[in-house]
């Protein structure tokens, strides 16, 4: 029987702020179990947000900085959650921040340098979980699977609504993942429209009318029609739904991005023997898209403990973490579409400052 301690970190696209989650793990011979010891998300500085949303408009020579910024900026916050929990974890997994996904083009890129990172937090860090599998002809994405398959088989479905929606599932003895949609970058970015950070309990949607006319169009877009593996970046958003969306009442505009969300979900799963459906992430607290979405589904649809909901993403990035210094496979190329499975992520061990 082995023990780790690991912090996983997890920025995600909706820009909410900064998960972390300090995680026990015990294995035997391939076996896994955790225990979340602690977890918290650190709300992003209006600074902060700025220069992550308006990143994919950087030159290279912007990047740079910005990344080994960035990776400091996680390492402190790293040490300042230990400062609140004072344990001594083996280790930091990090996902980063994602500034542009374009697989189709072999290439991805998520900020947060290691070596800064493992600076500033006195910590080995293992972090580019994506770029191997790009590398390869794969999507890089999505990356959680491996920790649906290994932690959470307890469930026929796992779905997660970030600010990408994506789904992972076992079918004929293969593992099953892709993105579904965009959900929380748009259901985020319509309530600031009206000075809310988010549209609480989905309340907003729930005062509007779906307009046919917007529904279809989000439709309409041949992502949808597309077979798994696939994956989706803030790019497609920025360039295809945030112009559509600015012609209409916020409410009216939420309430038919709601429904779109639930449409699609629903046309990703029901074909699936019916079955209990894990839904996490920020729009599994949204009980006006998860009503949506039990309307459109026969499956049983299980909205864990707030822990679970709020930082499975983060515990399963510390989970990778592990499978990489293990040695053991923690990209699935049947859920990347590579011609291989990979044991992925970069190692940064902190380095002395140079007198």
């Amino acid at each position: 029987m082995k023990t780790a301690l690991a912090i996983g970190l997890m920025s995600g696209s909706s820009l909410d702020g900064l998960d972390l989650a300090l995680v026990r793990f015990t294995s035997n011979e391939g076996s896994y179990l955790y225990h979340i010891e602690a977890a918290e998300t650190i709300p992003y500085p209006e600074v902060w947000q700025d220069r992550l949303a308006n990143a994919f408009l950087s030159t290279p020579e912007k990047l740079k900085p910005l990344d080994q910024e960035y990776g400091a900026y996680l390492g402190s916050q790293v040490k300042a959650f230990l400062r609140k929990h004072p344990l001594q974890p083996d280790f930091v997994a990090s996902h980063g921040h994602t500034i542009f996904h374009k697989p189709e083009q072999h290439f991805t890129l998520q900020i947060g340098d290691g070596q800064a990172l493992a600076n500033a937090c006195g910590l080995p860090v293992i972090n580019d979980f994506r770029s191997e599998d790009v590398s390869k002809g794969g999507q890089g994405a999505p990356l959680v699977p491996i920790g649906d398959k290994l932690l959470f088989s307890d469930y026929e479905i796992c779905l997660n609504i970030g600010g990408i929606t994506n789904v992972s599932y076992d079918l004929e003895g293969r593992r099953i993942a892709y993105d579904i949609c965009i959900a929380n970058q748009a259901l985020n970015w319509l309530a600031q429209q009206e000075g809310l950070l988010y549209d609480k309990d989905g309340k907003m949607a729930s005062k509007g009318q779906v307009n046919s006319t917007l529904f279809n169009a989000l439709n309409d877009n041949i992502f949808y029609r597309q077979v798994p593996p696939k994956s989706l970046g803030r790019e497609f958003f920025e360039t295809f739904q945030k112009s559509l969306l600015e012609s209409y009442p916020t409410n009216d505009a939420l309430a038919t991005f709601v429904e779109h969300i639930a449409l699609q979900i629903a046309q990703a799963i029901n074909t699936l023997p019916q079955g209990k459906m894990l839904v996490t992430g920020g729009g599994a607290l949204n009980s006006y898209l998860i009503q949506r979405i039990e309307h459109h589904t026969p499956h049983q649809v299980v909205v864990p403990d707030l822990q679970t909901v709020n930082y499975k993403e983060a515990l399963i990035f510390a989970f990778l973490g592990l499978l990489r210094l293990e040695g053991r496979v923690n990209v699935l190329s049947s859920v990347t579409g590579a011609p291989s499975d990979s044991c992925s992520g970069k190692i940064w061990r902190p380095q002395p400052l140079s007198q």
